[in-house]
């Protein structure tokens, strides 16, 4: 991508890391600051875009997996199939492993440059080779006993069961192609390559799709599915790696040693996966309470999550994943004014961008629910079931979409232990609550533990962040994330008006009232608030056109 990528090893590489930028309160950024700026936002993007890809792929996938495989004995084996490298995944891979990997390959690089860092990049690979091996070998030997620990019910049913015995070991291998694809991925960002490691996982969307239209070629479609998602995997790790070699920071085998650096790598890893896990302990949390609800909780919840985490995975994942690499090549450069702004530049246009789903999260919810699943099974009382679940998940969207941009105070600095503490700090809460409040409101009282989970946690992030100088608000951000309230605020009071409006014209309609209800309400909204941000900014005496968040 035009404008992408910082390679070598600091200020002797590239210029734009010797600028200390006179940062101040009221200054304008000097102009390589603001180079960099745009070219945050220009990544921030570019991930945000292929990430929205993935999710629109992969509700094509949903769609297809549901037209062929239905429900069952042979969905139910694939969901288990897929679960069990997928969970494994998000506890060690991806997030954590970045968490940790990054910064230090940052810190290695900018100090001692591109050879001592590919060195550390190589050992790591290795190591992850060795151990991803180890891992396959076991797995394949005890897959009856996993397959029994996450599904004991199965085991009532033979058949189904050795479904899933079969499709996990089919599987399974793609855990090992995904985490080696990780580390690709964490090098590339490192040195400021995030397009195609954004694109990657597209790539299991499109293979499960094409696989299963030629499901008449395997035993069953279930088969076909999980060929795919190991036929992905593989993609994944070759289209990395390719680019890699391309920008000529491919890993290679080494001799695994466990030198200062690759210490330092595995002190940050430990953290980062504990904090992991704690994630799908409150997930399993949701799962095992909601199952003492009426039998609708679950579903609620789901397609209330379905919307949620749209925000969260295009805009908060993807400032985090963009942020992280820019504030850790920053600080390994001594830049750390240059870090702090960064951070407070990502904070405002994550902020500024999920701002208007606070609309239709709660203001809205009933109409959006309906807009987006009301059709067939979906009825309207099942979309003001999960419409609750989905306002109460509003309430904790602010901190959810930053807590990814809070955290990276600590992670660029390679502390990943804070955040594992003020995440549990704010498990507890979550999980007090959610015991509290499920009998009596539902679905929605565990989406009301998350909610108050969450704020908690970004609170203790940015209060230690600041006490230890990790944090530094500057004017500008205040200013946007001002900006951004009064716009949501007008948003707020002409949306209800704006979906009447339309109501007006397509209530005779036949088909798709709901989708033309919230999709054309939802674009007049997005209108009053870009025009009273736009306002408000020009009362600022700042002109949106000429000045980055």
């Amino acid at each position: 991508m035009a404008g992408e990528g910082v390679r070598g090893s600091g200020a002797a590489r590239n210029p734009l890391f010797a600028v200390k930028a006179p940062w101040c309160e009221g200054a304008s950024p000097a102009p390589a600051m603001v180079i960099r700026d745009f070219d945050m936002y220009r990544n921030f993007l570019s991930v945000g875009g292929f990430t929205a890809m993935s999710r629109l792929t992969g509700f094509a996938r949903d769609l297809m997996i549901g037209a062929v495989m239905g429900v069952g004995p042979l969905a139910d084996a694939f969901v288990v199939a897929l679960r069990l490298p997928n969970q494994f995944r998000a506890i060690f891979g991806e997030g954590a492993f970045n968490s940790a990997y990054v910064p230090t390959y940052s810190r290695v690089l900018a100090a001692r440059g591109d050879e001592a860092a590919a060195t550390l990049a190589s050992r790591i690979f290795t190591l992850l080779l060795i151990s991803q091996l180890a891992l396959l070998a076991a797995a394949f030997f005890y897959t009856p006993q996993l397959v029994g620990l996450i599904a004991p019910g199965f085991s009532d049913h033979p058949e189904k069961f050795a479904l899933a015995v079969t499709m996990t070991r089919i599987t399974f291998p793609y855990l090992a192609f995904v985490t080696l694809a990780t580390l690709h991925s964490g090098t590339l960002n490192a040195n400021g390559y995030f397009s195609v490691a954004a694109f990657a996982p597209v790539l299991l969307n499109v293979f499960v799709v094409g696989f299963l239209a030629l499901a008449s070629l395997f035993p069953n479609a279930g088969e076909a599915a999980c060929w795919g998602v190991l036929a992905s995997g593989l993609a994944q790790l070759v289209l990395l790696m390719a680019e890699a070699r391309r920008r000529g920071v491919l890993e290679r085998l080494a001799i695994p040693r466990l030198d200062a650096d690759v210490k330092q790598f595995f002190a940050a890893l430990g953290p980062a996966v504990i904090g992991s896990a704690g994630q799908q302990i409150a997930i399993l949390a949701d799962t095992i309470l909601a199952s003492l609800l009426p039998h609708d909780a679950n579903s609620s919840m789901y397609y209330a999550e379905r919307l949620y985490q749209l925000p969260l995975g295009v805009i908060g994942v993807a400032a985090g994943t963009v942020l992280l690499p820019e504030m850790s090549r920053r600080l390994a450069n001594g830049d750390q004014r240059g870090a702090a702004a960064a951070q407070n530049r990502s904070i405002a246009l994550t902020f500024a961008l999920a701002a208007p789903f606070l609309v239709a999260f709660l203001v809205l919810p009933d109409e959006t629910m309906r807009g987006a699943f009301l059709r067939g099974a979906f009825t309207a009382e099942a979309a003001r079931g999960s419409a609750l679940v989905l306002a109460a998940y509003g309430l904790g969207l602010a901190p959810m979409v930053l807590i990814r941009s809070a955290i990276a105070s600590f992670q660029s600095r390679g502390d990943t232990t804070t955040p594992m503490l003020c995440f549990f700090a704010g498990l507890a809460v979550n999980l007090a609550l959610k015991l509290t409040l499920y009998r009596d409101l539902g679905p929605a009282g565990l989406a009301l533990g998350t909610a108050a989970g969450a704020w908690i946690n970004f609170a203790l992030l940015l209060g230690v962040g600041k006490r230890w100088g990790w944090f530094a608000p500057d004017r500008r951000l205040i200013e946007n994330v001002a900006v951004a309230l009064i716009g949501v605020g007008a948003a707020a009071i002409a949306a209800p008006w704006l979906f009447s409006w339309v109501d007006e014209y397509v209530r005779d309609l036949a088909m798709l009232r709901g989708e033309l209800d919230i999709v054309a309400a939802g674009l007049l909204t997005l209108v009053v608030y870009g025009a009273v941000s736009a306002l408000a900014l020009l009362a600022l005496g700042r002109s949106p056109r000429r000045q980055p968040l």
